[in-house]
């Protein structure tokens, strides 16, 4: 049975390493069909590490298996025609390719956007690049390979993160991949049901570095309405206070009070009403003025309960959240009823492993983590055979080190 809002979308996936990984597994989490085309050797991260201390089989690992769930995966070695061949006939059939090479390679496997919509008009092409592709705007970079953290440091965001001046500072996920696959993957639903209601395809790219701008948004605005050139602030806000991390017996909170209410409802719980009345703490650009008066008060409160009797204290009534290891996140209820823990089979391991559930939520076509990653090369033969491949020319690809089969989980 077909499931999710997407069943019925078909994805190829020509993806490896995050953020177009990240971007093919959110369309199969709501239900696409997601073909993972690999080279022989498979996705750069599929032998990563990460690996389960009972894996058997070391077919992949723990980073692979999340952000590769819910996928058919297929291995080709794109260099032959034979498998080009293979690809133009998955691209009859799709409604979107995704890939993440450097400008050039498609075009020289002869696979470009241009070519591939020769095969089908309607089929939707995107791409994600550290700094976009020609098509649609010639980057001086163009030509550059990316990572997470160049994003993050060009884009603005290390600019602005980190304990104070001077200290820039990468933010621990990695949201230079993430945060572009995710703005692909709202890009290719557009695109597709632009394609379904004229039955025109489009090519569409996303730039790491402008995604990670566009994230920073308000450096832009701050630059040019206020001539600003914001630095790292530590974890406060830049406009009102508070809105901070404050420490506790055990750990650390985080406590935002923006709002006159929340703030006159936080000084109630402190049990410090002159701090209500206080004139000079009016307004949440006041605060902001005497952050340090602010904190130090906050702090003389927090710092003498842990975090349980804090979150106890504001729960409900201001703004307010533990700093949480994911040993507290294993433990906290909110995620098991939201079901964003989830069990899956892992191939070698005898038990179930854990990873991130969906955390796009829907009352009628609810998505889930419905299949684990595959093993590489694990649905070359039932797809190659749906495109009318006989056993006896899989069998001959695979001789001609064309495709790979996959190794069975012993």
């Amino acid at each position: 049975m077909k499931e999710g809002p997407l069943a019925g979308v078909r994805i190829i996936d020509l993806t490896q390493m995050l953020a177009g990984p990240f971007c093919t597994m959110l369309l199969a989490d709501l239900g696409a069909e997601v073909i993972k085309i690999e080279p022989l050797e498979g996705d750069l991260i599929r032998k990563s590490g990460g690996y389960h201390p009972e894996d058997r089989l070391r077919d992949y690992g723990g980073y692979f298996q999340s952000i590769n769930r819910n996928k058919k995966g297929l291995a080709l070695d794109l260099r032959r025609p034979e498998a080009q061949e293979i690809v133009r006939r998955l691209v009859r059939t799709a409604d979107a390719l995704v890939e993440n090479f450097r400008p050039g390679v498609m075009e020289r496997l002869g696979l470009s956007y241009e070519a591939l919509r020769e095969e089908n008009p309607r089929l939707v092409y995107g791409c994600v690049r550290g700094f976009g592709d020609p098509r649609t705007g010639r980057s001086p970079y163009a030509e550059w390979p990316c990572f997470d953290i160049v994003a993050q440091a060009m884009g603005g965001l290390m600019g602005i993160t980190g304990p104070g001046p001077g200290q820039p500072t990468k933010v621990g996920p990695g949201i230079g991949d993430i945060f572009p696959g995710t703005l692909m993957a709202l890009g290719l639903l557009a695109a597709i049901l632009h394609a379904r209601e004229t039955g025109r395809g489009q090519f569409l790219d996303v730039a790491m570095y402008d995604a990670i701008l566009a994230l920073c948004e308000r450096i832009v605005w701050q630059h040019s309405y206020l001539g600003l050139v914001p630095g790292p602030e530590g974890n406060h806000h830049p406009f009102t206070y508070p809105f901070d991390t404050f420490p506790t017996r055990d750990g650390w909170v985080t406590i935002a009070a923006p709002t006159e209410r929340q703030w006159q409802r936080l000084c109630e719980a402190m049990g410090r009403p002159d701090l209500a009345q206080d004139p000079e703490l009016s307004g949440g650009h006041a605060r902001s003025r005497q952050r340090e008066r602010v904190r130090e008060a906050i702090t003389a409160w927090t710092s003498a309960r842990t975090k349980r009797e804090v979150v106890q204290a504001l729960g409900g009534i201001v703004p307010c959240g533990p700093v949480n290891t994911v040993e507290d996140i294993f433990q906290d209820e909110h995620m098991a009823r939201r079901e964003m823990l989830v069990q899956v089979e892992h191939p070698g391991v005898p038990s179930p492993t854990t990873i991130v559930g969906v955390p796009i939520k829907l009352t009628e076509t609810p998505g889930k983590v419905r299949a684990r990653a595959p093993l590489l090369g694990e649905h070359t033969r039932p797809v190659l055979q749906e495109l009318g491949y006989s056993d006896e020319e899989i069998e001959a690809l695979e001789r001609a080190g064309v495709i790979k089969l996959p190794r069975l989980a012993g």
